[in-house]
């Protein structure tokens, strides 16, 4: 089943039990999550850092991430257009500019944002340039959004490594812009459903095995 048949059983479901639905943008402020540094509600002395990621449909991005011991938390959500609050709908119009994008926070004392970003390159495909897997448009491409300058070494060195290997990485690297929550009923969306997703999947392209 492709994402728009999952998204039209899922709205039909929403408007017959929620009160809120899917184009009434959040008003969340950016980034609430702690800052780095702050202790997160998980471990008082835990080393809160953020990395933003979008690699397709944020569904499956969300749910590989929040696998890897470590991450404290994942939110889908957009980044990277001029439209602010923006809702589902607008994304997909492909006239926001947004991008699927994924939060991760992760405790910078139990995993790096060298493994973080790591996992992101092997749970998509970087070398797919008009979207990610069936999902094809601008708000699904492959981008890294570093929020400084040691995340953009890191993301590059990724990204020859993988050269390396053969693959023709498209992956963009950008700087982090305001991060926009999506909707509730994207978020910890295979949790929710207890199913696995469609366009995501673990491969090991750096041959290091998991």
């Amino acid at each position: 089943m492709t994402r728009a048949s999952l998204l039209g059983l899922l709205g039909a479901a929403l408007l017959a039990c929620s009160s809120s639905s899917s184009d009434t943008p959040t008003t969340a402020p950016a980034d609430p999550a702690p800052a780095d540094g702050e202790a997160g509600p998980e471990d008082p002395q835990a080393e809160v850092t953020l990395a933003y990621f979008a690699g397709g449909c944020f569904w499956g991005v969300e749910h590989y991430m929040e696998q890897l011991d470590g991450v404290l938390g994942v939110e889908s959500g957009y980044m990277g257009g001029h439209v602010e609050e923006p809702s589902y709908q607008q994304v997909a119009s492909q006239t926001s500019g947004h991008l699927e994008t994924v939060r991760v926070r992760f405790d910078a004392r139990r995993i790096g944002y060298e493994a973080v970003a790591k996992r992101f390159f092997e749970i998509h495909d970087p070398t797919q340039a008009d979207g990610q897997g069936p999902d094809r448009g601008p708000e699904y491409l492959s981008a890294v959004f570093y929020t400084d300058a040691e995340q953009k070494r890191i993301a590059e060195g990724l990204i020859e490594r993988l050269r390396a290997r053969g693959y023709d990485v498209v992956t963009e690297l950008r700087q982090a812009d305001r991060f926009w929550p999506a909707e509730e009923y994207h978020q910890d969306y295979y949790v929710r459903k207890g199913t696995e997703p469609y366009c995501h999947g673990w491969v090991d392209r750096f041959g290091t095995g998991k």
